[in-house]
């Protein structure tokens, strides 16, 4: 069906979208357990791995729940944050989960680099769990690069030696978050993850 859609459009490269509800009638008791679905594919333009300037969202939190994984039930989360984003003149905006710690970007997952391991946030702070997020993580423990995923507060990221968001599009360092500065400079470990990861 994918190929098929992607086909008929002439694309080579696609960003596919899936919608889902609830099929027939009824309100907040469904008459029949069946879904209707619309998906649709435009083309993929891969985003500029530019350096970002980011900071804390000042309003939004995330929070966990059996759905959290997927960002559809929570979109409006993430509209607000990129409302956020570009009203504070920012590149990158960051989401805490309810208890403060660190849970991802407003548009993709957290990575960070730390005493010789990749760190990222785990799905209980209410993250997507992302298929960048996924292969990342995959890739890095194949090739036996130390993993941790957990629950950070604040200074866990702001004492890393290199930050980087990822999702589908795209990788992008962040070299500041708030007043803390970051090395422009590609750390080295953070290179070769993305040279597994391109050879996978």
């Amino acid at each position: 069906m994918f190929d098929q859609l992607v086909a008929a459009q002439n694309l080579t490269a696609a960003r596919l979208r899936l919608q889902l509800w609830r099929a027939g009638a009824g309100l907040y008791t469904p008459v029949t357990p069946t879904a209707d679905y619309l998906l649709t594919a435009t083309a993929y333009e891969p985003a500029a791995p530019t350096g970002a300037r980011a900071d804390f969202s000042q309003h939004l939190r995330t929070h966990f729940s059996p759905f959290s994984f997927c960002k559809g039930p929570n979109a409006l989360t993430y509209v607000m944050a990129a409302q956020e984003r570009a009203g504070r003149g920012l590149d990158e905006v960051l989401l805490l989960d309810s208890a403060g710690h660190v849970a991802e970007a407003g548009a993709a997952a957290i990575f960070w680099v730390k005493n010789k391991c990749l760190h990222t946030p785990a799905i209980s702070t209410g993250c997507v769990a992302g298929v960048r997020r996924a292969h990342l993580l995959s890739v890095a423990q194949a090739h036996g690069f130390p993993v941790e995923e957990g629950l950070y507060p604040v200074t866990e990221l702001l004492t890393a030696e290199a930050v980087f968001t990822a999702n589908v599009a795209t990788v992008r360092p962040i070299w500041q978050v708030g007043e803390t500065s970051f090395s422009p400079e590609p750390h080295p470990l953070v290179t070769q993850l993305l040279r597994w990861e391109a050879s996978y």
